[in-house]
């Protein structure tokens, strides 16, 4: 039988087999940051293809910081029934589901939020610069505000009746601002050793796992590097890993890069050894060497399109989940195909739009995706050969209008 298809428990939760969507753009959400029947539609289509797990896009824990417009946010209970019936769905076909709870920090477009804070006041690279604005360091007292409000976005997802959360730790949002010696250069016990630099992530988990029951399952997406110059060493990544892993995180999701270097998005794909590529995965060669330093259950994303490539990970004992993302927004029955033995059917190709400064950024390896989602979601088929051209002007001018009511609802509470 194929690895794939077989069960595994975390904390006395089953999963009916090893495949679990990561975590991508969706989009969906209304400017009130409230989930929706396209939330519902979108995750019962993935349900019914077969998926095991389904970790959800980024949901904000906090209002008046989010990272693009349509973006779930939970802070209070004033959308019980609509998250209610969102873990229901997967409830009923047997699909756990794991939300994504995520503070953006200093990677808000301009506009988009009243004020953009993070770790410190380290502006982005002069490319970025025009899209994103230098942010406010965090004072100590909101560092314990937001720590807070992840174990409240938590306590009110295990109430709704989800599985679990994921902490979103990589791709530079605000967690990974805090990791990176680049954007943290507190001096205060939040900054500075690896020790300091972590302890914002560790004092998360705790608050988490204190709000939460012994039944719930707790996650983190962390990189495995910044591919960045001066960004975390290799052996200040290890220092992290078996921290929260000693500490009792239940499953470590492992990517890689940030806005400014995307790895995630297969940017640095084409730079890997001929032998990385032969075995598929981008991020493979850095679970083979963290498996033999952690306990708790690992997970791949990023890369995986075969059978073959997807079982062997798992034979070789460097991962016990398959992460599937973007061949998941183009093809919805991927799961039951792939563990009938077939493959992805759709290569992932770089989505280009022919303008170079947006192609440069990789913005379009998101919002590509969330297109297909949004249709998706209201009961249409996808479509692998969308224009890029056209999906990033439609983006651009829900972006501007966003931009403006954005301003207003940064001073409304959720």
């Amino acid at each position: 039988m194929s690895h794939l298809a077989e069960a595994a428990s975390i904390r006395n939760i089953s999963f009916k087999n090893r495949i679990i969507k990561g975590a991508m753009s969706e989009a969906l959400a209304n400017y009130q940051g409230q989930p929706s029947q396209l939330h519902w539609g979108l995750y019962e289509a993935w349900a019914k293809g077969g998926l095991g797990c389904a970790i959800t896009g980024n949901v904000m824990v906090d209002f008046r910081a989010k990272n693009e417009p349509g973006v779930v946010v939970i802070e209070s209970e004033r959308d019980l029934a609509q998250l209610q019936r969102w873990a229901a769905i997967g409830k009923q076909y047997g699909m756990v589901q794991l939300i994504q709870l995520s503070h953006p920090g200093r990677q808000c477009p301009k506009g988009l939020n009243k004020e953009t804070v993070s770790a410190s006041a380290v502006p982005f690279s002069p490319m970025l610069a025009t899209t994103f604005g230098t942010p406010r360091e965090l004072r100590e007292d909101e560092i314990l505000d937001i720590i807070q409000r992840f174990a409240t976005s938590a306590k009110i997802c295990e109430k709704a009746g989800f599985e679990g959360v994921q902490l979103h730790g990589a791709h530079g949002y605000l967690i990974s601002q805090f990791l990176s010696p680049l954007t943290n250069k507190r001096q205060d016990q939040w900054g500075g050793s690896i020790e300091n630099r972590m302890r914002f992530l560790l004092e998360i988990y705790q608050a988490v796992r204190a709000a939460t029951s012994e039944q719930f399952i707790i996650s983190v997406k962390l990189n495995s590097a910044d591919f960045q110059r001066g960004g975390i060493t290799e052996e200040e990544v290890i220092t992290v890993f078996k921290a929260i892993d000693e500490a009792g995180i239940d499953l470590i999701e492992i990517s890689g890069g940030t806005y400014e270097a995307p790895a995630m998005a297969g940017a640095k794909a084409d730079k890997r050894k001929v032998s990385t590529i032969a075995r598929e995965a981008y991020f493979l060669d850095f679970a083979e060497k963290i498996r033999k330093q952690v306990k708790c259950h690992l997970m791949v994303t990023g890369g995986f399109r075969t059978v073959k490539g997807m079982n062997a990970a798992l034979d070789s004992g460097a991962c016990e989940f398959i992460g599937i993302a973007r061949p998941l927004a183009v093809e919805t029955d991927l799961t039951d195909r792939l563990i009938a033995g077939q493959d992805v059917r759709y290569a992932v190709n770089n989505i280009k739009t022919g303008i170079p400064m947006v192609d440069k950024m990789a913005i379009m390896e998101i919002i590509w995706y969330a297109a297909q989602f949004k249709d998706i979601a209201q009961g249409k088929r996808p479509n692998p050969k969308l224009s890029p051209l056209k999906v990033f002007l439609k983006y651009a001018k829900g972006n501007i209008t966003a931009m403006i009511k954005g301003r207003v609802n940064s001073r409304r509470s959720a």
